[in-house]
């Protein structure tokens, strides 16, 4: 690539990156959301830095002060819980530094070099304990302090960790009392992208299935459910961090936690169950399109059952989605041609469970209609017409799995 290409390549990377930027920015001052979330932890951590610095530098004016906002902007962290198990393993990495260094530091008389050879191997070595996780560089870096500065002596060992205590006590303190973070919006957030994300994909397959599908449609179809199970992957790391985020933290008994209960993990594995059925749908279709099919196409007989059974199945998915953000209006009253919408009681009103309950039955009677054709074609369109109701008919069962229920009913 020649000099002026690379350039012009840069340039649009950074016009990218700043795009990104600017829209992260303005989320953040829209409302509430991931990015304003790490907005608000990086002003408190900036918080309990000066905080620290006032009372150890300015106030106390101690020796070593660094060592307090050091640790203070360390211990903002993600959870509550987190903040303190982080400020046990910093307390004990940077004294466990210290007294290696300053021990060093006696043995050789102080000589710096010497001493670096003797504690910097040990520290790294502590450092790398599974226990202290990503903070066992600090070890290195507080012997490394002590010795660079000759700061080695019983006071200045104290004063280390009196310092290191008082940053943690405040980056805790901070972080546990001034806005703790709580990470359900984004267990939320994962959950209703599952069945919101199942619904558009399943009414996509219906429509395009109305107006004779093609083969690039049905691989489209199948890349969009392979990417499902990433959504799962999202979900179980979301419940993780909301897990964690209401250990020792306050705010949990301070008011309610935001949001609907989340559902039961038997809800998750029902959904992973789904995400296989539609990923094994959609690859079938595919195989079952084109100029040279694995498959026979099933006929247009079939096909013009399917689509119902698809649309019914969507309203499943999307009542499901309005049950976890705690809806109960109506629902958009798209007239959506060979869906079950316009069918439904009082054009779709009604609570998100009375929704659903009248949109499975529409998808089982529709899924009955598919079956009673099986026996009318020959060996091989009966295959793919056998293979369409198999799994349209497991995707029904697990569906009926998937109900959202409050974990602990």
């Amino acid at each position: 690539m020649n000099p002026a290409a690379r350039a012009q390549e840069l340039g649009q990377r950074a016009g990218w990156e700043a795009a990104a930027v600017g829209r992260s920015v303005r989320r953040a001052l829209a409302g509430p959301g991931p990015e304003r979330d790490l907005a608000v932890q990086a002003i408190k951590a900036a918080g309990a830095a000066i905080l620290a610095w006032a009372v150890a530098g300015w106030w106390w004016q101690a020796p070593l002060a660094l060592m307090a906002p050091w640790t203070a902007v360390a211990l903002v962290q993600s959870t509550v819980y987190r903040s303190v198990r982080t400020g046990v393993q910093q307390v004990v990495l940077i004294a466990a530094g210290t007294v290696l260094a300053a021990g060093a530091a006696g043995l050789t008389g102080g000589n710096t070099m010497a001493a670096m050879a003797i504690a910097l191997p040990v520290t790294a070595l502590l450092g790398n304990y599974s226990r202290f996780d990503g903070q066992g560089v600090y070890a290195s870096t507080t012997a490394l302090f002590v010795l660079v500065y000759g700061s080695f002596s019983g006071f200045d060992i104290l004063h280390r960790l009196l310092e290191t205590l008082l940053g943690a006590v405040i980056g805790i303190g901070v972080n546990a009392l001034i806005l703790p973070p709580v990470h359900l919006r984004h267990a939320h957030e994962s959950l209703c992208r599952l069945p919101g994300d199942g619904a558009e994909l399943l009414r996509t397959m219906a429509r395009e299935m109305e107006q004779g599908y093609e083969r690039r449609q049905a691989q489209e179809w199948y890349t969009r459910a392979r990417r499902l199970p990433q959504l799962l992957a999202d979900l179980h790391n979301a419940r993780m961090w909301t897990r964690e985020s209401l250990r020792l933290n306050p705010r949990r008994r301070i008011r309610r936690p935001p949001g609907p209960e989340l559902p039961s993990t038997q809800w998750d594995a029902a959904w992973e169950r789904v995400t296989d059925h539609l990923t094994a749908l959609t690859g079938m279709l595919a195989e079952a399109a084109g100029d040279s099919p694995r498959l026979r196409p099933p006929p247009d007989s079939v096909l013009g059952e399917v689509p119902r059974l698809l649309h019914a199945l969507a309203d499943v998915c999307e009542a499901d989605a309005a049950a976890l953000t705690g809806g109960t209006g109506p629902d958009d009253g798209r007239d959506t041609p060979g869906g079950g919408r316009q069918d439904a009681p009082g054009g779709g009103q009604g609570a998100p469970g009375d929704r659903r309950e009248e949109a499975m039955r529409r998808a089982w009677a529709a899924q009955r209609r598919l079956k009673a054709r099986l026996t009318e074609h020959d060996d091989e369109t009966a295959t793919s017409v056998g293979g369409l109701a198999a799994e349209t008919q497991r995707l029904l069962y697990d569906l009926d799995d998937a109900r959202p229920v409050p974990a602990g009913t």
